[in-house]
This record gives C-alpha cells, sequence and structure tokens, in this order.
C-alpha cells in the first residue's frame, strides 16, 4: 500500500495520539481477569478509521496500540498480545461503513460473529447457545447497524448519531475480536491458565459490562470526530484517499 507524505505525517501524528491518550485515559479490568484491561482510548480507532479510511486507519490504529503495547505503562506484557488486533479491527469496519463500503463491514463483523459460534466455549454441537448469544447479541445489534449507518452518512454526512453509530459498530468490532481470540484454548488456557468452564462462566456474565463500554467509546468517539472532520474538511486535508 503506497501512501503519500501528507497521509505518513498523518500515521505518524495519529499513532503517537493514540499513545498519549493511553497515557491519560483510564482503563477498565476484565470482569474476573484483571490482567485483561479494556482501554478507553481504543475509541480513536473509530476516528482513525474515518479520517484515514479503512487500510490507513488500521494501519494507524495498529501502530499506536502496538506502541502503547510496547512503551511503559504497557511494557509488552503477554497478556495484551492477543488483542493487538482489537484496534485495527476498529478502524477497518467504521473506515469501510465511512468510504459506503458497508458490504464489506458487514461482512468483516459477520464473519467474526460466526467463527466465535464454533469455539470451544460454545461448542460442541451449539450445546453452549447461552454463552454464544450472550457474547454476540450486541454485535448482532451492531452489525443489523451497519446500513442504517452508511444510509445516514450519505444523507447527512458528518452528524454526531451517523458517527455514533458508526462508532458503535466499530467498537463492538474490537470487542468481537477480543471474545474469539480469547475462546481459543492457546490464549485462555496457555496465556491466561484458565479452562474452558471458566471461560464460559466470563463470557455468560460479559453483557452486564461489556456493552456500556461501547457505548460510551461510541459515544466519545462520535464527540471527538464529528468536530474534528469538519476542521480537517474545512481546510482541505480530508478525504486521504479511498471513496467518500
Amino acid at each position: 500500500m503506497r501512501i503519500s507524505a501528507k497521509e505518513e505525517a498523518f500515521v505518524v501524528v495519529f499513532a503517537a495520539l493514540y499513545y498519549v491518550f493511553s497515557l491519560v485515559t483510564p482503563y477498565v479490568p476484565a470482569i474476573g481477569i484483571p490482567d485483561i484491561k479494556i482501554h478507553l482510548e481504543a475509541f480513536l480507532a473509530s476516528v482513525f478509521g474515518i479520517i484515514l479510511g479503512a487500510k490507513l486507519g488500521a494501519l494507524t490504529a495498529f501502530v499506536g496500540a502496538l506502541v502503547a503495547w510496547i512503551l511503559p505503562p504497557g511494557n509488552a506484557s503477554v497478556f495484551g498480545a492477543p488483542f493487538l488486533l482489537s484496534p485495527p479491527l476498529n478502524a477497518l469496519t467504521s473506515g469501510l461503513i465511512y468510504e459506503r463500503r458497508w458490504k464489506e463491514a458487514a461482512g468483516v463483523m459477520g464473519l467474526l460473529i460466526g467463527v466465535f459460534w464454533f469455539t470451544l466455549p460454545v461448542t460442541p454441537l451449539g450445546q453452549y447457545w447461552h454463552v454464544g448469544l450472550a457474547v454476540t447479541f450486541d454485535k448482532i445489534i451492531a452489525l443489523g447497524l451497519i446500513a442504517p449507518a452508511a444510509v445516514l452518512l450519505g444523507k447527512r454526512g458528518a452528524s454526531p448519531v451517523a458517527f455514533f453509530l458508526l462508532a458503535f459498530v466499530g467498537n463492538q468490532a474490537d470487542n468481537m475480536w477480543g471474545a474469539l481470540v480469547f475462546a481459543f484454548p492457546i490464549v485462555y488456557s496457555g496465556v491466561f491458565g484458565l479452562n474452558v468452564e471458566v471461560v464460559r462462566f466470563l463470557f455468560t456474565v460479559s453483557p452486564f459490562v461489556y456493552p456500556a463500554i461501547r457505548l460510551v467509546q461510541a459515544l466519545l468517539g462520535a464527540v471527538v470526530a464529528v468536530p474534528l472532520v469538519r476542521a480537517l474538511r474545512s481546510a482541505g486535508w480530508i478525504p486521504l484517499g479511498g471513496k467518500r
């Protein structure tokens, strides 16, 4: 992927901004697993997807998350490594919707949801369907909001409601990757030392906390994205590529 000098500058600036936010924003420990930290600054990935587009936004989110993971207070903890792709998937999904490529965004979200239903905590043969439903019900809602968000963006552009929906979907993609990767034995057992029964319990209680966190992140994303997009557009600095 070729990028211009201006795009490189945006990647560097926004990745650095991600790291700075990681130093000043609070985090929420995952239920029953304090070693997993839900970082509120991940909402910035939605903003990256909107401003930089799907591909460049995902790259920027990955660089920012990687820097925040390596440098203090992250210290390259093994517990955070499996989740490094969460912010890039947020930016990718948000960017695809903003570029009116909503079918591709739906494909990404649908694939993540679908694969999760075939992981060990839910199987065999859907025996633990309640675990799958507890984890994915809000992601299925987000999947259903992708097309309306794209339509609303087409009609009203940089409106707060449209950006809120877009950021909500993006943050749910982030969360879906986190749940999916945690559902593999190499992660929940190999990294965190948990058995599948404990994982099923943790997934079952997840709806009591995580959807609220994603709503807060979506609100933060909309609050930041709306004025920033308008300012950059007025200055002639965006779009930076991709379809708009």
